[in-house]
Order: structure tokens, then C-alpha cells, then sequence
């Protein structure tokens, strides 16, 4: 399941967000893991047609659909579209309630409004993370299955 919605401009994907503003992203996966088995990626790029089709596309490029729980969630920014979709994995479709992704995309989107495109993610990241650790939650063998890094295409 997956909600989308347009999202702001950038000149190039890897210049939306400054270094530091990428690394607070990349914490912030991190504290939403701690609590979960889930696993929490953001990709960036400039363009595409249609954010879910991609963001499904690259949810299977990076591996997301071959977690052991099937509990893997995307957050998808195609800049230069102003286009943004969340995506996550059949395991976590089939506790959450309906209505979750979208919730989850608002979070978002009440920043992304104010112009506060960093905590409007990083919200995101965390009502995502609060759910997958209600769900999924953290075990003591628990191994980070992918990697915590924000990804970049075209």
C-alpha cells in the first residue's frame, strides 16, 4: 500500500537536503530502528512519472521486498517532479490499519507545507518507526538487514 503526493523542487537530488541535514535523516532511521525489526530506507531523485510505480521499482532495486518479516518501508522524493510517495512492505499491510499510509504521508506533508522538508521526513520516519515497533518489534538477535543510508537515483 502507498500514498503519494506532490513534493517540492530541487535542483539536483543530492543537493535537497545538505550533508548535515542528510545525516539527521539517517539518525533518525536509526532511533526508529532501535525499537523495531523494521527497516526504513529514503530514496531521491529528480524526475518520474509516477512515485508509487517507481518507489515500487526501487523498493525491489534495493532489496526492500527480501526482509525476513516483510516489514520494510520506503519513503520515495522525486524532487524535480514535486512528487513523494510511502511505500511499505506486504508484512506490515497486512497489521496496520487502513488508512495508515496516508496518515503516515500527511505527517509529512504538514511540514512539507511550512516549507519544513527535513522534519516533515524525519516525522514521517518516526510514526512509521512508532508503528513497526508496535508490530515488529525489536528482538535481542535482531540483525539491521539493510542499510541505514539515504539512496539516490536519477
Amino acid at each position: 500500500m502507498s500514498a503519494n503526493t506532490p513534493h517540492p523542487s530541487a535542483d539536483q537530488p543530492c543537493d535537497f537536503f545538505s550533508e548535515e541535514e542528510t545525516k539527521q535523516l539517517i539518525r533518525a532511521i536509526q532511533a526508529a530502528e532501535l525499537r523495531t525489526s523494521g527497516e526504513i530506507r529514503i530514496h531521491i531523485e529528480s524526475v518520474c512519472d509516477d512515485p508509487v510505480e517507481r518507489a515500487k521499482q526501487v523498493f525491489d532495486e534495493l532489496g526492500m521486498n527480501d526482509t525476513e518479516e516483510r516489514n520494510g518501508v520506503l519513503f520515495y522524493l522525486a524532487t524535480d517532479s514535486r512528487l513523494f510517495a510511502v511505500l511499505g512492505d506486504a508484512g506490515i499491510d497486512e497489521r496496520v490499519d487502513a488508512g495508515f499510509w496516508e496518515g503516515v504521508r500527511d505527517a509529512a506533508l504538514d511540514r512539507f507545507r511550512k516549507g519544513e522538508f527535513l522534519a516533515g521526513l524525519i516525522d514521517g520516519v518516526r510514526i512509521a518507526g512508532e508503528s513497526l515497533a508496535k508490530h515488529f518489534p525489536r528482538r535481542s538477535d535482531d540483525v539491521n538487514e539493510l542499510p541505514d543510508e539515504i539512496s539516490f537515483g536519477r
